[in-house]
């Protein structure tokens, strides 16, 4: 086993991306959402998306249902939905994606 560390990057304004650990199959991610009103704005991807809350509130829409979560919440995300999120509360969600987000660790130096 090999640990490494990854940099903190700027992922959009006031929410801060760190990967934590990674393989070809597996991926995981902090997000640190640092103001109310922050946006994980709506995108897709191919990956199917593992988040769970580890603090603070979030408005999370996930092919067009919108619902609010909060500390210990988790729930998965299809592969290719359209998902975004808006922080109610600051905090940080863990996200987990199967196979590897390439293209988070092109963003890391």
């Amino acid at each position: 086993m090999i640990l490494k560390s990854y940099p903190e990057v700027t992922a959009d304004p006031g929410v801060v991306r760190q990967v934590l650990s990674e393989t070809p199959e597996l991926m995981v991610v902090a997000f640190r959402f640092e103001t109310k009103g922050a946006e994980g704005k709506p995108h897709s991807h191919p990956h199917i998306q593992s988040t769970y809350v580890e603090s603070g509130r979030f408005a999370f829409t996930v092919a067009g249902e919108t619902v609010e979560v909060a500390r210990g919440d988790s729930f998965v995300i299809p592969s290719n939905a359209v998902h975004g999120c808006v922080c109610l509360e600051p905090g940080t969600l863990i996200d987990t994606f199967t196979p590897r987000r390439d293209d988070f660790l092109m963003q890391n130096p």
